[in-house]
């Protein structure tokens, strides 16, 4: 069987993620890995035994012959990447979100559109198993005809204060709303008409990082479906997880709740600490990578092998993105603001 040839453009902890993925995977060959960051790259490259290391993503998509590109850079730096990688035949594997604004947007569908070739944004909410089992739930006709949903969606401040280095060039929407968005619109089959938002700023500006704390958005879908969305990156750092996760969805003759922050199955206690290891989004079993982040990835790769299409579309993609420009722009001007789908 011939192999995918893969490389990767980002060397941060991500990109760590996505070469265990295709190392483990047989039907693929790891050969690139492409950073600005020479240490990282190289670091990522002795530990896979990835043998072309590059510090140029135009150089690697001219001198590397590659079938596709796992792009994991910083969300505002999409645009320039995935465009090269597109009008250089490569398929496309690109982080969350497509792009975060309407030109780029338009940009990266004109040269996909143009070379004909493949891409998938990594939305992997979709994977996550208790979502999954509300879809199916919703389908089943289980709680009658959809109503309303509430989903809550935070980080701990430690996120945007250490984790990201780039946290003030972007937004918690971009982080983690367009996971928001994007299971909502899949969870309801529809696109989102009008959005009203407001947001509030000053704890984590103390904190150095001179970006938005928390929006809090209602959505009210074409099918006439409400929603109610939060996502903050203040939640205190002694949270026992990362992610703070609350959501339910209400219909005609039933609802489903969902509390993925402070599942009992686990809580590990020490002289130290107290934490809930996570045994559903990234976590090793006997060496190999499991958990639902890890899914999305794999089904890039099963669907470059058998040619169906992709769980994620790119006008899911694109929807998405414009969804939350206008939840940015209703924040900002204390108004409705229809999503306007044109680019």
């Amino acid at each position: 069987m011939k192999k995918i040839k893969m490389g990767i453009i980002g060397a941060g902890v991500w990109g760590r993620t996505h070469a265990f993925l295709y190392k483990e995977d047989p039907r693929v060959e790891l050969k690139a890995i492409c950073d600005k960051d020479e240490n990282k790259a190289k670091t990522i490259a002795k530990t896979f035994n990835i043998s072309n290391v590059y510090l140029n993503h135009t150089e690697m998509l001219k001198n590397c012959d590659l079938d596709a590109v796992a792009v994991v850079t910083p969300d505002f730096a999409h645009r320039e990447l995935v465009v090269d990688c597109a009008l250089a035949g490569k398929h496309i594997l690109v982080e969350k979100p497509l792009a975060t604004t309407r030109e780029d947007v338009q940009a990266i569908v004109e040269a996909v559109n143009k070379a004909k070739v493949r891409i998938m944004v990594d939305f992997h909410n979709r994977w996550n198993p208790p979502f999954t089992l509300t879809k199916e739930s919703i389908k089943n006709g289980d709680i009658g005809e959809p109503s309303n949903a509430y989903y809550r969606l935070n980080d701990i401040k430690w996120v945007a204060t250490d984790m990201l280095p780039w946290a003030e060039k972007s937004s918690i929407l971009w982080f983690l709303g367009s996971h928001s968005v994007d299971s909502l619109r899949w969870l309801f089959e529809d696109e989102v008409e009008e959005v009203f938002s407001m947001s509030k700023s000053g704890i984590l500006q103390a904190l150095g990082v001179n970006t938005k704390d928390i929006y809090q958005t209602i959505l009210r879908f074409k099918k006439g479906y409400i929603a109610t969305m939060e996502n903050g990156w203040i939640t205190p750092n002694k949270n026992p997880c990362i992610n703070d996760i609350k959501f339910s969805i209400t219909g005609s003759r039933g609802m489903i709740n969902l509390d993925l922050s402070h599942s009992q199955m686990i809580d590990r206690i020490t002289e130290e600490k107290e934490d809930r290891p996570d045994i559903l989004v990234n976590h090793f079993v006997h060496g190999k990578a499991k958990g639902f982040a890890y899914e999305s990835i794999r089904h890039f790769v099963d669907r470059l092998v058998d040619g169906d299409d992709f769980y994620v579309s790119l006008e899911d993609a694109v929807n998405t993105t414009l969804t939350i420009l206008s939840i940015m722009e209703s924040a900002d001007s204390g108004k409705m603001v229809k999503v306007d789908y044109k680019y």
